[in-house]
Protein backbone atom coordinates (compact mmCIF):
# COMPACT_ATOMS: atom_id res chain seq x y z
CA UNK A 1 0.00 0.00 0.00
CA UNK A 2 2.75 2.45 0.96
CA UNK A 3 4.55 1.80 -2.34
CA UNK A 4 1.37 2.45 -4.31
CA UNK A 5 0.73 5.68 -2.42
CA UNK A 6 4.26 6.91 -3.07
CA UNK A 7 3.91 6.10 -6.76
CA UNK A 8 0.60 7.93 -6.96
CA UNK A 9 1.95 11.00 -5.19
CA UNK A 10 4.97 11.08 -7.48
CA UNK A 11 2.78 11.00 -10.58
CA UNK A 12 0.37 13.54 -9.11
CA UNK A 13 3.29 15.89 -8.48
CA UNK A 14 4.41 15.53 -12.08
CA UNK A 15 0.94 16.38 -13.31
CA UNK A 16 1.07 19.69 -11.46
CA UNK A 17 4.10 20.62 -13.56
CA UNK A 18 2.06 20.22 -16.73
CA UNK A 19 0.02 22.99 -18.30
CA UNK A 20 -3.64 22.16 -18.46
CA UNK A 21 -2.88 18.47 -17.88
CA UNK A 22 -5.85 16.13 -18.10
CA UNK A 23 -6.96 13.99 -15.13
CA UNK A 24 -4.66 11.08 -14.34
CA UNK A 25 -7.47 8.59 -14.98
CA UNK A 26 -7.55 9.81 -18.57
CA UNK A 27 -3.78 9.98 -18.91
CA UNK A 28 -3.24 6.40 -17.80
CA UNK A 29 -6.37 4.75 -19.19
CA UNK A 30 -5.57 1.47 -20.93
CA UNK A 31 -2.45 -0.66 -20.89
CA UNK A 32 -1.75 -0.85 -24.61
CA UNK A 33 -0.12 1.98 -26.51
CA UNK A 34 -2.08 2.94 -29.65
CA UNK A 35 -0.89 1.58 -32.95
CA UNK A 36 -1.81 2.44 -36.51
CA UNK A 37 -2.89 -0.74 -38.25
CA UNK A 38 -0.88 -1.03 -41.47
CA UNK A 39 -2.89 -1.47 -44.63
CA UNK A 40 -2.13 -3.91 -47.46
CA UNK A 41 -0.02 -1.26 -49.20
CA UNK A 42 1.94 -0.24 -46.09
CA UNK A 43 5.60 0.60 -46.55
CA UNK A 44 7.83 -1.82 -44.70
CA UNK A 45 11.19 -0.98 -43.19
CA UNK A 46 13.41 -2.26 -40.40
CA UNK A 47 14.91 1.14 -39.59
CA UNK A 48 13.42 4.29 -41.08
CA UNK A 49 15.71 7.26 -41.59
CA UNK A 50 16.07 10.46 -43.57
CA UNK A 51 18.81 12.12 -45.59
CA UNK A 52 18.96 15.89 -46.10
CA UNK A 53 21.15 16.99 -49.01
CA UNK A 54 22.73 20.31 -47.99
CA UNK A 55 24.27 20.78 -51.43
CA UNK A 56 20.95 20.76 -53.27
CA UNK A 57 19.55 24.29 -53.39
CA UNK A 58 15.97 24.90 -52.34
CA UNK A 59 14.05 27.48 -54.40
CA UNK A 60 14.22 30.89 -52.74
CA UNK A 61 11.86 31.20 -49.79
CA UNK A 62 10.52 27.68 -50.45
CA UNK A 63 8.59 26.33 -47.48
CA UNK A 64 6.75 23.52 -49.24
CA UNK A 65 8.03 20.80 -46.89
CA UNK A 66 7.16 22.82 -43.77
CA UNK A 67 3.68 23.63 -45.00
CA UNK A 68 2.98 20.08 -46.15
CA UNK A 69 4.01 18.65 -42.78
CA UNK A 70 2.07 21.16 -40.70
CA UNK A 71 -1.03 20.92 -42.89
CA UNK A 72 -0.99 17.10 -42.76
CA UNK A 73 -0.68 17.04 -38.98
CA UNK A 74 -2.91 19.99 -38.08
CA UNK A 75 -0.09 22.00 -36.55
CA UNK A 76 -1.55 25.36 -35.42
CA UNK A 77 -0.33 28.74 -36.59
CA UNK A 78 -0.12 30.80 -33.40
CA UNK A 79 0.34 34.59 -33.45
CA UNK A 80 2.77 34.69 -30.52
CA UNK A 81 6.20 33.19 -31.40
CA UNK A 82 6.59 32.10 -27.77
CA UNK A 83 3.66 29.71 -28.27
CA UNK A 84 4.99 28.29 -31.53
CA UNK A 85 4.39 24.63 -32.29
CA UNK A 86 6.65 23.13 -34.94
CA UNK A 87 7.41 19.73 -36.40
CA UNK A 88 9.92 20.76 -39.05
CA UNK A 89 11.69 24.10 -39.36
CA UNK A 90 14.95 25.81 -40.37
CA UNK A 91 18.06 26.72 -38.38
CA UNK A 92 21.39 28.32 -39.26
CA UNK A 93 24.38 26.00 -39.58
CA UNK A 94 25.94 27.07 -36.23
CA UNK A 95 22.65 26.40 -34.42
CA UNK A 96 22.03 23.10 -36.19
CA UNK A 97 25.62 21.85 -35.85
CA UNK A 98 27.25 23.64 -32.91
CA UNK A 99 30.96 22.99 -32.73
CA UNK A 100 31.17 21.79 -36.33
CA UNK A 101 31.48 25.21 -37.93
CA UNK A 102 34.87 26.74 -38.75
CA UNK A 103 36.33 29.65 -40.71
CA UNK A 104 36.89 27.53 -43.82
CA UNK A 105 33.34 26.19 -43.96
CA UNK A 106 31.74 26.26 -47.40
CA UNK A 107 29.99 29.62 -47.82
CA UNK A 108 26.94 27.81 -49.19
CA UNK A 109 26.53 25.95 -45.90
CA UNK A 110 27.15 29.10 -43.88
CA UNK A 111 24.35 31.00 -45.56
CA UNK A 112 21.77 28.30 -46.27
CA UNK A 113 18.98 27.52 -43.75
CA UNK A 114 19.26 23.96 -42.47
CA UNK A 115 16.09 21.86 -42.36
CA UNK A 116 15.72 20.25 -38.93
CA UNK A 117 13.18 17.94 -37.31
CA UNK A 118 13.01 15.14 -34.74
CA UNK A 119 16.04 12.91 -35.30
CA UNK A 120 14.29 9.67 -34.24
CA UNK A 121 17.40 8.69 -32.35
CA UNK A 122 18.47 5.11 -31.72
CA UNK A 123 19.20 6.13 -28.13
CA UNK A 124 16.46 8.72 -27.44
CA UNK A 125 16.80 10.47 -24.05
CA UNK A 126 13.22 11.75 -24.37
CA UNK A 127 11.94 8.19 -24.06
CA UNK A 128 14.02 7.44 -20.97
CA UNK A 129 12.83 10.47 -19.02
CA UNK A 130 9.10 10.27 -19.82
CA UNK A 131 7.33 9.21 -16.58
CA UNK A 132 4.13 8.00 -18.31
CA UNK A 133 5.60 6.31 -21.40
CA UNK A 134 3.76 8.85 -23.50
CA UNK A 135 6.79 8.90 -25.76
CA UNK A 136 8.17 5.59 -26.94
CA UNK A 137 10.34 4.08 -29.66
CA UNK A 138 8.89 1.62 -32.16
CA UNK A 139 10.76 -1.42 -33.44
CA UNK A 140 11.37 0.38 -36.74
CA UNK A 141 13.04 3.27 -34.87
CA UNK A 142 10.27 5.87 -35.09
CA UNK A 143 9.98 7.82 -31.82
CA UNK A 144 6.29 8.34 -31.17
CA UNK A 145 3.99 10.42 -28.97
CA UNK A 146 0.84 9.09 -27.30
CA UNK A 147 -1.15 12.29 -26.78
CA UNK A 148 -3.55 10.58 -24.36
CA UNK A 149 -0.77 9.62 -21.95
CA UNK A 150 1.03 12.97 -22.04
CA UNK A 151 0.60 14.95 -18.79
CA UNK A 152 2.56 17.98 -19.98
CA UNK A 153 5.43 17.58 -17.52
CA UNK A 154 7.91 18.56 -20.30
CA UNK A 155 10.57 16.11 -19.14
CA UNK A 156 10.91 14.94 -22.74
CA UNK A 157 11.46 18.53 -23.88
CA UNK A 158 14.21 18.93 -21.31
CA UNK A 159 15.74 15.61 -22.36
CA UNK A 160 15.74 16.32 -26.10
CA UNK A 161 19.01 18.06 -27.06
CA UNK A 162 17.62 19.13 -30.44
CA UNK A 163 14.63 21.23 -29.38
CA UNK A 164 12.42 18.98 -31.51
CA UNK A 165 9.39 19.00 -29.20
CA UNK A 166 6.71 21.63 -28.66
CA UNK A 167 4.21 22.05 -25.84
CA UNK A 168 0.74 23.35 -26.56
CA UNK A 169 0.70 26.23 -24.10
CA UNK A 170 -2.67 27.24 -25.51
CA UNK A 171 -5.55 25.27 -26.98
CA UNK A 172 -4.30 24.81 -30.56
CA UNK A 173 -7.63 24.01 -32.18
CA UNK A 174 -8.88 27.58 -32.67
CA UNK A 175 -5.66 28.29 -34.59
CA UNK A 176 -6.14 25.58 -37.19
CA UNK A 177 -7.78 26.63 -40.47
CA UNK A 178 -10.87 24.44 -40.70
CA UNK A 179 -10.75 24.63 -44.50
CA UNK A 180 -7.28 23.04 -44.44
CA UNK A 181 -7.77 20.68 -41.51
CA UNK A 182 -6.82 17.05 -42.07
CA UNK A 183 -9.79 15.16 -40.66
CA UNK A 184 -7.83 11.90 -40.64
CA UNK A 185 -5.22 13.09 -38.13
CA UNK A 186 -6.10 13.91 -34.50
CA UNK A 187 -5.87 17.46 -33.21
CA UNK A 188 -4.20 18.03 -29.86
CA UNK A 189 -5.21 19.83 -26.69
CA UNK A 190 -3.64 22.33 -24.32
CA UNK A 191 -0.89 20.83 -22.19
CA UNK A 192 0.16 18.16 -24.69
CA UNK A 193 3.63 17.80 -26.24
CA UNK A 194 3.95 16.98 -29.93
CA UNK A 195 6.62 16.50 -32.59
CA UNK A 196 7.48 14.90 -35.95
CA UNK A 197 6.43 11.25 -36.21
CA UNK A 198 8.05 10.47 -39.60
CA UNK A 199 4.45 10.40 -40.92
CA UNK A 200 3.89 6.92 -39.51
CA UNK A 201 0.20 7.20 -40.38
CA UNK A 202 1.14 7.74 -44.04
CA UNK A 203 3.66 4.87 -44.03
CA UNK A 204 0.81 2.62 -42.92
CA UNK A 205 -1.03 3.58 -46.13
CA UNK A 206 1.96 3.12 -48.40
CA UNK A 207 2.79 6.82 -48.61
CA UNK A 208 6.12 8.56 -47.98
CA UNK A 209 6.32 11.40 -45.42
CA UNK A 210 4.49 14.57 -46.46
CA UNK A 211 7.63 16.72 -46.31
CA UNK A 212 9.52 14.34 -48.62
CA UNK A 213 6.61 14.16 -51.05
CA UNK A 214 6.43 17.97 -51.19
CA UNK A 215 10.18 18.09 -51.89
CA UNK A 216 10.35 15.26 -54.44
CA UNK A 217 11.18 17.56 -57.38
CA UNK A 218 14.14 19.10 -55.56
CA UNK A 219 15.23 15.87 -53.83
CA UNK A 220 16.59 17.75 -50.82
CA UNK A 221 14.83 15.27 -48.53
CA UNK A 222 15.11 11.51 -49.06
CA UNK A 223 13.42 8.92 -46.84
CA UNK A 224 13.84 5.17 -46.63
CA UNK A 225 14.90 2.03 -44.83
CA UNK A 226 18.46 2.35 -43.55
CA UNK A 227 18.69 -1.44 -43.18
CA UNK A 228 17.98 -1.95 -46.88
CA UNK A 229 21.23 -1.77 -48.86
CA UNK A 230 19.26 -1.02 -52.04
CA UNK A 231 17.30 1.91 -50.61
CA UNK A 232 17.97 5.44 -51.83
CA UNK A 233 19.05 6.59 -48.38
CA UNK A 234 21.68 3.85 -48.10
CA UNK A 235 23.00 4.53 -51.59
CA UNK A 236 23.35 8.24 -50.81
CA UNK A 237 25.12 7.58 -47.51
CA UNK A 238 27.55 5.21 -49.20
CA UNK A 239 28.31 7.64 -52.02
CA UNK A 240 28.51 10.90 -50.04
CA UNK A 241 29.91 12.20 -46.76
CA UNK A 242 27.25 12.79 -44.12
CA UNK A 243 27.18 14.44 -40.71
CA UNK A 244 24.68 14.22 -37.88
CA UNK A 245 23.57 16.72 -35.27
CA UNK A 246 25.44 16.69 -31.94
CA UNK A 247 26.97 13.22 -32.45
CA UNK A 248 29.06 13.61 -29.30
CA UNK A 249 25.93 13.18 -27.15
CA UNK A 250 25.53 9.55 -28.18
CA UNK A 251 21.84 9.75 -29.09
CA UNK A 252 22.56 8.26 -32.55
CA UNK A 253 20.33 10.49 -34.74
CA UNK A 254 18.86 8.82 -37.80
CA UNK A 255 18.58 12.02 -39.83
CA UNK A 256 21.75 12.45 -41.89
CA UNK A 257 23.00 15.57 -43.65
CA UNK A 258 25.02 15.24 -46.86
CA UNK A 259 27.83 17.82 -47.17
Amino acid sequence: MERSRRGFLKIAGLSVLGVGARPLVSAFAGNELPKVSPGPKALEGKRWGMVVDLKRPCPKDCKDCFEACHRTHNVPTLPNPKDEVKWIWAESFPHAFPGQEHEYLDNVLKSRPIIVLCNHCDNPPCVRVCPTKATFRREDGIVMMDYHRCIGCRFCMAGCPFGARSLNWRDPRPFIDENKMNREFPTRTRGVVEKCNFCEERLAKGLIPACVEACKDNKVLVFGDLENANSDVRKLLQARTAIRRKPQLGTMPQVYYLV
